[in-house]
């Protein structure tokens, strides 16, 4: 049985593909657009799901999308008469979505004439927003029954959704409507610091460490936490709601309007412009933001602990991207194990909605849990050779015996490396799939790599890729992280001996890398740890400003326009000449 899930007419669009239960394939149409955050139908990412299959459309069996446009309609409607006047333009736009949703074997059409429409349409199923996030964190876990939480943005008019899965089952406990979101929030104070862009959050989250948590007090005249634990927005504080808060072009890119108010200028200062320089206000602000918020996910996640008396919990949606708050979890909450998928933000609407229809919908056999991204693009070294030739790229192809030594040696002479190797990841994070690698002993690494190639703000930390059986050796906590979606503590013995993994605060962001889901990786990492006593590399995206590389010619373009000094495509080698 082959079901396909989609994120459609929605940021970060994409598509993942199941059989019997199995997820085969799964990526970002981003990853083809070459567009960040693309937002339209994913029909690139589609073809390659069936493809990575081997069937055509006239074989799926279910297709599944993460949207649900009659969720909460009468709710919609009151907010609706509450907000006249502009909100009218919102309500357009949201109209033609729902439209496009409603539509879908349109769409699929395009893709293969030879499909009947309405064979197609028998075949869709609309699940709604938060139970597709729920859904891709539960079904993709190990636990049998777990409590469950979403939070982010906005998604059929759901902010944030908490429940239990027990088995093939998602039982939703609470939900708290637009407009009282902590993802609005977050973006708010994120816009107010001078980060205008569709996820510039991650920014704040980077810079807080930077600043004292001074301001919590007055943010929590915004963010108000209730008894329940749950919690509501003041709304004075935040643009009113007569117009949307994203909004698509035919360019399908989605832009955020401006979200806080006068008020919130009048309690927290002037919004910061783009090319202001930061003040150590800014870094106070951004550090207090980044404390209420974690503080209000213990709250939710404590609450839900004492109601549902579980043990392990699974989140998702864009506010598990929080890598640090995420950390943070099990050391202030009595939850002991806690699941994010690597695709928690909405990317991770496609796998959800297909795990959705597999077990709820039609009760099938839960699977292995998911502890591997690698489910995109892959070449082999017969086609990045007939690619690199008709470049006229000089190479060197190596035997596996020969590679790992050679890059090694390059990461040890300082030399920064694009690692491209077997599947390309699922979610925002490279993990060794795509990645630029450097050796995270030398303290000039992050000033290499920001002259060399990423060119971005100085405060923005590089990850820890490490071996899995030496995490507690080096952090304070040992908890899975496959898909680097947790920051800990480093040890304060080990902080000097990898400088330019540790932030500012004396923490990393994780990636545990298991023999058996990365074995090329791994054997990378182990190669560098027998040269170096090391066993750890400095990993980040393999981009410049721009979605991470998908193919060999992303990757050749980039080396190309930077100066990185080795691209490893699988087996090939290019280095640049002194």
């Amino acid at each position: 049985m082959y079901i396909l899930g989609l994120n459609a007419y929605h940021a970060d669009s994409s598509a993942a593909i199941f059989k019997d239960g199995i997820m085969i394939a799964a990526t970002e149409e981003e990853r083809f657009r070459r567009t960040k955050h693309w937002a339209g139908f994913p029909s690139e990412a589609v073809k390659f799901c069936l493809k990575e299959a081997g069937i055509t459309l006239k074989d799926l069996d279910h297709i599944a999308i993460g949207r649900d446009p009659k969720a909460k309609l009468g709710r919609k409607v009151a907010y609706l008469l509450k907000n006249p006047g502009g909100g009218w333009n919102a309500v357009l736009d949201r109209l033609k979505n729902a439209k496009k949703v409603a539509s879908l074997e349109d769409e699929f059409y395009k893709l293969d004439p030879t499909v009947a429409k309405i064979a197609i349409k028998k075949k869709i199923h609309q699940v709604e927003h938060h139970r597709s996030h729920l859904a891709s964190a539960f079904f993709a876990s190990p636990f049998q029954e777990a409590a469950l939480v979403s939070i982010d943005g906005s998604g059929d008019f759901t902010t944030t959704m908490i429940g239990i899965g027990r088995g093939n089952q998602i039982e939703v406990l609470d939900s708290i409507d637009f407009p009282h979101s902590i993802g609005l929030f977050y973006t708010a104070l994120t816009q107010l610091l001078g980060f205008p862009h569709y996820g510039d959050e991650y920014k704040v989250m980077g810079l807080a460490p930077y600043g004292q948590a001074l301001y919590v007090e007055k943010l929590k005249q915004i963010l108000v936490f209730k008894d329940n634990g749950l919690f509501e927005l003041d709304l004075k504080y935040f643009r009113s709601g007569k117009s949307g808060i994203v909004s698509y072009g035919d360019d399908h890119i989605p832009v955020v309007a401006t979200l806080f108010s006068e008020e919130m200028e009048r309690l927290l200062g002037n919004p910061r412009s783009k090319d202001e320089e930061l003040t150590q206000y800014h870094k106070d602000l951004a550090a207090s933001v980044q404390r209420i918020t974690e503080e209000l996910i213990f709250h939710i996640l404590r609450h839900l602990q004492k109601r549902t008396g579980l043990k392990q919990v699974c989140i998702a949606g864009g506010v598990a991207q929080n890598s640090v708050a995420n950390g943070k979890i099990t050391r202030n909450t009595d939850f002991t194990e806690v699941y994010i998928p690597s695709a928690g933000h909405d990317a991770g609407i496609s796998m959800g909605s297909a795990l959705y229809v597999n077990h709820v919908i039609l009760d099938q056999t839960r699977q292995p849990p998911i502890w591997s991204a690698y489910t995109g693009s892959k070449f082999t070294n017969e086609e990045i050779e007939e690619y690199l030739k008709s470049r006229k790229i000089i190479y060197t192809r190596y035997e596996d015996s020969e590679l790992y030594e050679v890059v090694a040696n390059k990461l040890v002479d300082a030399g920064v490396v694009g690692w491209f190797s077997g599947r390309a990841e699922f979610g925002p994070r490279a993990l060794g799939g795509r990645s630029i690698l450097a050796d995270p002993r030398r303290l000039d690494a992050k000033d290499l790599l920001n002259a060399k190639i990423k060119r971005r703000e100085s405060f923005r930390p590089f990850a820890p890729s490490i071996l899995q059986e030496y995490v507690a050796d080096y952090f304070e906590i040992n908890e899975p992280v496959p898909f680097m979606e947790k920051v800990f503590p480093i040890k304060k013995e080990k902080q000097a001996e990898i400088p330019a993994v540790t932030h500012i605060d004396g923490t990393g962001r994780l990636q545990s890398v298991i023999k058996e889901v990365a074995p090329r990786y791994y054997q990378l990492i182990d190669t560098f740890r027998k040269k170096t006593g090391v066993p750890i590399l400095l990993n980040t995206s393999f981009n410049e400003n721009e979605p991470i590389v998908n193919s060999p010619e992303h990757a050749l373009e980039c080396f190309l326009r930077t100066n990185m000094d080795m691209l490893v495509l699988e087996n090939c080698v290019i280095e640049r000449k002194s």
